[in-house]
């Protein structure tokens, strides 16, 4: 991790969950860090006090909504702008409803998720892209995606609806996404990382206790996070798997 030290990560739902568990590592390891998140107030008063008071001036908090264009493109240019620019992105914002596709009316519900899952991760890592290829660095994206990105669990009493399609997305996104960085002749790796069954906000406490699911903890994700993005700089880990010892499906 030693290369990364004062070099400039952004970490998108880093108001809670992984996203804030992300922020913790990547602060200790010597980076500078924006959190980006609707709830400005969570990364404000209780994300940073968690951290020790040595690494707080490290950790900046800017409201964004990734289903927003707009937000986005304010957020990067104010990273642009204050640092030179972004040499990690940790793509986590993500969102799950509770419907079902067949349900009536719940188009705003379904095109949330869409625009979150989708082409939230998409705009976050064109952002991304240009800053750094603007700037030759050697970058790294991480998209958080998901078991559910490449199969479709079945568990009683959750519902997925149009969630496993947007993270099969986010598969195909991340394969793209590398051929499109080789295509244009850059060092910037890709990877993407999917956890099974996560203890976060996402998927409520109720819903999991019901459905007796084995869990991860959002530092095992993060974790995974901080081994991908420490290899060397001719080793890129395009895909990782991680599930919680148990887990049936």
């Amino acid at each position: 991790m030693e290369r990364w030290r004062n070099r400039v990560a952004v970490v998108t739902g880093a108001s809670s969950g992984i996203g804030a568990a992300c922020c913790k590592d990547l602060v200790a390891e010597g980076m500078i860090v924006v959190g980006l998140a609707r709830r400005l107030s969570h990364m404000e008063n209780i994300l940073r006090p968690s951290l020790p008071v040595a690494q707080q001036s490290r950790f900046y908090a800017l409201k964004c909504d990734v289903s927003v264009e707009e937000d986005i493109l304010n957020a990067f240019a104010w990273v642009d702008k204050k640092f030179g620019g972004v040499d990690v992105l940790i793509n986590n914002a993500g969102i799950l409803r509770s419907t079902q596709i067949v349900a009536s009316n719940n188009s705003a519900d379904l095109r949330a998720t869409v625009d979150v899952n989708i082409m939230g991760v998409a705009m976050c890592a064109r952002e991304a892209f240009q800053s750094m290829k603007r700037r030759n660095v050697d970058g790294h994206i991480v998209n958080i995606n998901s078991v559910a990105g490449h199969m479709v669990p079945q568990v009683l009493g959750i519902t997925y609806n149009i969630y496993p399609a947007t993270k099969h997305a986010v598969t195909a996104m991340s394969e793209v996404l590398r051929q499109e960085f080789l295509l244009n002749q850059t060092k910037i790796k890709v990877t993407s990382i999917s956890p099974g069954v996560v203890d976060t906000e996402i998927l409520g406490g109720k819903e999991i206790l019901e459905a007796d699911l084995k869990t991860l903890s959002a530092e095992h994700v993060s974790d995974a996070v901080m081994y991908c993005i420490q290899t060397p700089p001719n080793v890129q880990i395009k895909e990782l798997i991680i599930k919680p010892l148990g887990e049936k499906f």
